[in-house]
């Protein structure tokens, strides 16, 4: 399952497209993937995650189709920036779970069915990468925004959000096709999200023996130095954010 070539919309699913928008990254991977759900015969689609405010993208997502409705899944730069834009160019509302993203639509709420474009969306808030973060179920699939990439792990602003949200996605069904907001798709979601739990709490053991050497007060700089010593050190900036989740999990754990 590769990721599509910039600027050619490629089918996943008989509802389901996916534009890869040309901004690649450590962070981004090959770069944003906008979602383009349509069900059969429907006037319009749903479109998640336009992307960066990147025109020469937006354009060729506005030439998709109509467009009834724009859901973001976290408000991050490289999902949520060209929305108003975007908006503007389709006449179409967005809708995300923080409130200030919000455009001519109500705030997402946890639970809540979505049913637009010839398709329903089931809202699951998953907070962990951010706050606002949330993945949107629907029949047999679920988009994923950063919770969970297509390949490597998530940089993290809440740990102990994070694990539970891990813990949710792994009550999916098995064969529940994964479509993240960055990297390839994943053809079983729950058992990635499986995966992702063990490799976090082999990263938190690898935290806790980092702390009994370089001690309790150490900085996340340091912990990355030890846990990450045979990572690209390219991707140590990243993993700091991590660790200073993973930090602030255990020192709440105990207490601190």
């Amino acid at each position: 399952m590769s990721a599509p070539e910039y600027g050619v919309l490629r089918r996943i699913t008989p509802t389901t497209s996916v534009l890869l928008e040309n901004n690649p990254s450590s962070m981004t991977l090959e770069g944003t993937n906008s979602w383009v759900l349509r069900g059969p015969g429907a006037a319009g689609s749903v479109v998640v995650d336009p992307g960066h405010e990147d025109i020469e993208h937006l354009t060729r997502l506005a030439e998709t189709g109509a467009v009834e409705l724009i859901v973001l899944t976290h408000h991050h730069p490289d999902h949520a920036e060209g929305a108003p834009w975007f908006a503007e160019r389709v006449g179409a509302p967005v809708r995300a779970f923080d409130e200030k993203l919000c455009i001519g639509g109500k705030s997402l709420v946890d639970g809540e069915v979505i049913e637009a474009g010839g398709v329903r969306l089931s809202v699951l808030h998953t907070p962990g990468h951010t706050g606002d973060s949330i993945c949107l179920v629907s029949d047999g699939q679920i988009l994923t925004g950063d919770t969970i990439l297509g390949r490597g792990t998530t940089v993290l602003h809440d740990l102990g959000d994070y694990l539970r949200s891990l813990r949710k996605l792994i009550g999916l069904p098995d064969g529940t096709v994964g479509l993240p907001g960055h990297g390839p798709e994943l053809p079983d979601l729950a058992a990635t999200a499986r995966e992702y739990l063990a490799h976090r709490e082999e990263r938190l053991d690898q935290v806790r023996s980092a702390l009994e050497t370089l001690g309790a007060d150490a900085t996340p700089r340091q912990v990355v130095e030890v846990v990450y010593a045979d990572v690209d050190k390219a991707l140590w900036a990243p993993a700091e954010w991590s660790v200073r989740a993973q930090l602030d999990y255990l020192r709440s754990e105990d207490g601190e």
